[in-house]
């Protein structure tokens, strides 16, 4: 069995747990909710080997980053991966549904599995399944709780969103 090191990093949302295997960042875990993660017996308390992870999230939650580079393997089915992968090319800032998700990867009938793969998504925020709405524009369906869906999607929006009151 694979040896996973552990660390976790305090944000605006809340304590989010990281891990990963020596050489890419395996999973990202909620302080609650469905997605709720925590490490497990036998994990390795290794805070150094997430230094770049956790140097990417702190500039994510200062609107500084938009685009994580760090490297990442998360572990599902092939229609999962397909997925996440589909969920990476979702621009910052920007939201989609789960039909248009579907329509994306090239299977229009399945919204529900798109659903069902997004909320399996071990790497959430750097796999930005956030971005995924309801067909009516509705937040719906998110590991971390929907309060931490929309503190997200309006970081996001506010980091974007051009300054009303520049100065010259």
């Amino acid at each position: 069995m694979q040896v996973l090191f552990y660390d976790y990093i305090e944000t605006p949302i809340g304590s989010l747990m990281l891990a990963g295997d020596g050489a890419n960042l395996v999973e990202l875990g909620f302080p609650a909710g469905k997605g709720a993660r925590r490490h497990h017996p036998g994990w390795v308390f290794k805070p150094e080997i997430f230094a770049a992870a956790r140097g990417q999230l702190v500039e994510y939650f200062a609107g500084q980053r938009r685009v994580f580079t760090i490297p990442i393997a998360p572990q599902g089915t092939e229609f999962q991966l397909r997925v996440w992968g589909a969920l990476v090319s979702i621009p910052y800032g920007e939201t989609l549904s789960y039909g248009e998700l579907a329509r994306q990867i090239g299977k229009p009938s399945a919204s529900r599995a798109v659903g069902a793969a997004n909320g399996r998504n071990p790497i959430p925020i750097i796999i930005p399944c956030h971005r995924v709405i309801g067909a009516s524009g509705r937040l719906v369906g998110f590991g971390g709780g929907l309060g931490v869906k929309q503190k997200l999607l309006a970081l996001e929006q506010e980091a974007i969103a051009p300054t009303l009151f520049e100065q010259d």
